[in-house]
């Protein structure tokens, strides 16, 4: 199977899955959300908010292909773009950081390492940008099913640490120029797991050989 990481674009939101694609959880306050929710288009709503962020600030996301079908993204800019971040009891993220949204990989395939791929994903983008850290809310108690808030124990065995503890809504952090040693021998570790995963960006290979 090949794997490749792309930078979330306008061109392929579309392939977000279902309810993400029209989930404005993180894109509006509490108050808009609900607004959209009763009233308008969500969807229009997130694909606006994509737009506007690609325009001012550059990438906001990464999508981890297998073998050509989209198959989990991840969310992330700056918190002054995200409305909802300073709703969580533990706001405000620090100033030197940008807010990890949400993560999410299809059910079918998070036996296959991609939520470490897309943090990598993440990491990577960032520290290209000149971005010290990376900071997410955790949600201590994940109900089963989808989730809009990463789960607070899958941050913290990636290498994030809790800045701001909270018995529902800690507040995490990893510094992106720490997490370089911790990235290249990740991705040497995934490298041997998965086959050879591709930088965002890379061309699919022409021959073939979720977390």
């Amino acid at each position: 199977m090949s794997r490749r990481l792309a930078n979330l674009t306008l061109d392929v939101l579309d392939e977000l899955p279902h309810p993400c694609r029209a989930c404005v959880f993180w894109e509006l306050d509490p108050v808009s959300k609900a607004r959209a929710e009763a009233s308008g288009d969500p969807a229009f709503d997130k694909e606006a908010w994509v737009s506007s962020t690609l325009l001012a600030w550059g990438s906001c996301g990464t999508v981890v292909y297998v073998d050509g079908m989209p198959a989990g993204y991840a969310l992330y800019a700056p918190p002054s773009y995200i409305p909802r971040s300073m709703a969580f009891p533990t706001a405000p993220v620090s100033g030197d950081a940008a807010l990890l949204a949400t993560l999410r990989v299809d059910p079918a395939f998070r036996e296959g390492g991609l939520a470490r791929m897309l943090i990598q994903g993440v990491v990577r983008d960032l520290a290209r940008r000149g971005v010290k850290a990376v900071e997410a809310f955790g949600d201590a108690k994940p109900p089963p099913g989808t989730m809009c808030v990463v789960p607070a124990d899958f941050l913290l065995s990636v290498g994030f640490k809790t800045v701001r503890p909270h018995h529902r809504w800690p507040r995490l952090r990893l510094d992106v120029k720490g997490a370089q040693g911790w990235r290249a021998e990740a991705e040497a570790a995934l490298e041997r797991l998965l086959g050879g995963a591709l930088p965002v960006g890379a061309p699919e290979p022409a021959y073939r050989g979720r977390t």
